[in-house]
């Protein structure tokens, strides 16, 4: 955006984050995300808002009620960001959501025709937030653009897709050979490019997007493509699926498990027709830059070789 002319703003938390922006973005320290942030000042001359912050997955939850810290920021602090945005002549707010408000875990593609039926608290907050933004829309003539991602992988990358990329890294063997399922990602410079199209596009405004790469690929397979992109041999061997859902279980890592055997497809046909969005970078495309940067961040010691469990 900015080598095509555009005046970006970031919001950040501290100070100290100020590095992770790119030369030549304003800074803005808002603190902490919720009911009351002050926005105001950010929000001078802004004609458009790209809303990426959320409460996110915890893996480790410490919160006596969950449910009430994620709608504190995600629903409340949304609200109240779309209301003060609005209130400041920002024609267009797009919200990054996720597939988890369609749902968890299904053979049959995810649309945006489909009830929301979020299963957990982080879902059910993300829904809760869209609910919001469409209300004040309908009141104000807010021009909201809603997208739901499933998972985002990319330089930078966090969490299990992380912890997947070093187990491989390490040439840990993995009994994932005979599962036989198909799950949908979205490489970030993907995300980043239908997110462009999303701001400028005229007929995105009031809809809700679902996006993937466009190709859904099963746990081995991405096994394989992870492998290739670091020059190393997939060591898959065969378990059965059953099996492995049985030790989830009684190990108490269920939905850990779930992650690995399960399906979660989406359907990004909506996008593609209404806006004309292709996704610039194929899977190998997107791989290969996150193992660029893993492989990279070793070096730096910004990142550790040992693996933790995936949660």
């Amino acid at each position: 955006m900015l080598a095509e002319g555009w005046h970006v703003r970031g919001t950040i938390r501290s100070l100290s984050k100020k590095a992770v922006l790119p030369p030549g973005m304003d800074a803005f320290q808002i603190g902490s995300i919720g009911p009351s942030t002050e926005w105001e000042t950010a929000l001078e001359g802004i004609d458009t808002v790209v809303h990426l912050a959320a409460r996110v997955h915890v893996m480790d939850e410490s919160s006596a009620d969950p449910i009430t810290e994620y709608r504190n920021i995600n629903v409340a602090g949304t609200r109240r960001f779309a209301q003060i945005a609005e209130s400041k002549g920002v024609r267009r707010f797009v919200y990054v959501s996720s597939i988890k408000v369609n749902g968890e875990e299904r053979a049959d593609p995810y649309t945006e025709a489909d009830q929301p039926a979020p299963v957990d608290p982080y879902g059910i907050s993300k829904f809760e937030a869209e609910k919001e933004l469409s209300s004040i829309a309908d009141q104000t003539g807010l021009e909201v653009v809603i997208v739901r991602p499933p998972l985002v992988y990319g330089p930078e990358v966090k969490a299990n897709f992380l912890q997947l990329i070093k187990l491989i890294d390490r040439g840990i063997p993995l009994p994932l050979a005979r599962v036989r399922n198909y799950r949908s990602f979205i490489f970030l410079g993907n995300l980043v490019d239908a997110l462009l199209v999303c701001i400028v596009h005229p007929k995105a405004s009031g809809e809700t997007f679902v996006l993937s790469d466009g190709i859904d690929i099963s746990t081995p397979e991405l096994i394989q493509k992870v492998s290739t992109a670091l020059g190393k041999p997939s060591r898959l061997f065969p378990c059965p699926p059953d099996f492995l859902r049985f030790l989830g279980r009684v190990m108490g890592r269920s939905q850990a498990v779930s992650r690995l055997l399960g399906s979660l497809i989406v359907d990004s046909t909506k996008i593609r027709v209404e806006l004309g969005w292709k996704p610039p970078y194929s899977v190998e495309e997107g791989l290969i830059e996150t193992v660029r940067w893993y492989q990279q961040a070793l070096l730096d010691g910004k990142v550790s070789s040992q693996s933790q469990r995936i949660k």
